[in-house]
């Protein structure tokens, strides 16, 4: 009676959990343009995050970072960290296919955690890269439907104009760039 009781409950979480997923999966948007070509060499590294639209999975991070390192053809090691309100880090770790090897600049990133274990490629997160300077100091990452983005920059902090540049660039992009939340540096957190 009790592993029944258990196997409800099991079941319920993974359908709510999977129904939090299902409304990105049918919405449809016009085609997002990508850069025409990342170089993944280049690419791979540490970026902080200066600025992101709202997301779920962080709405108690601050200071965050992700650091992307070859694995092989294809494949990049993804590690997220953030640190939390109360002063703890947090990381999560992933693994990302390249998924248009013409451009390298449209990623699938699938994280290490129970649900992307139960429901797999349903529900792979899509990282296009939108805008990358020449340098590999800037970058615009953002999902097809345009619910997710962030400006991210190989150092805690950007200059106003550059990053006033990847605000317009997001907007002619058609994201909601009112609801930017600024990224605070390392150092103001700490």
């Amino acid at each position: 009676m009790v592993l029944g009781g258990l196997v409800v409950v099991l079941l319920s979480v993974a359908v709510i959990m999977f129904s939090c997923f299902l409304p990105g999966l049918r919405e449809t948007a016009p085609d997002l343009p990508t850069v025409a070509y990342v170089d993944i060499e280049r690419y791979q590294g540490k970026w902080y995050e200066i600025a992101r639209l709202p997301t779920w999975f962080q709405r108690t991070c601050a200071a965050s970072t992700a650091t992307y390192q070859i694995l092989g053809p294809g494949k990049i090691s993804v590690e997220n960290e953030c640190r939390e309100a109360d002063g703890g880090q947090r990381s999560i770790r992933g693994t990302a296919t390249v998924v248009d090897p013409k451009t390298n600049a449209k990623l699938e990133v699938a994280f290490d955690t129970w649900v992307f274990k139960i429901f797999g490629s349903l529900i792979k997160g899509k990282y296009w890269i939108l805008d990358l300077d020449a340098d590999y100091q800037t970058a615009l990452v953002g999902t097809p439907d345009r619910h997710y983005l962030w400006i991210l920059a190989r150092t805690p902090t950007l200059p106003e104009e550059r990053y006033q540049a990847l605000v317009r660039r997001a907007r002619e992009l058609d994201f909601k760039t009112e609801n930017l939340i600024r990224n605070l540096p390392p150092a103001v957190v700490e």
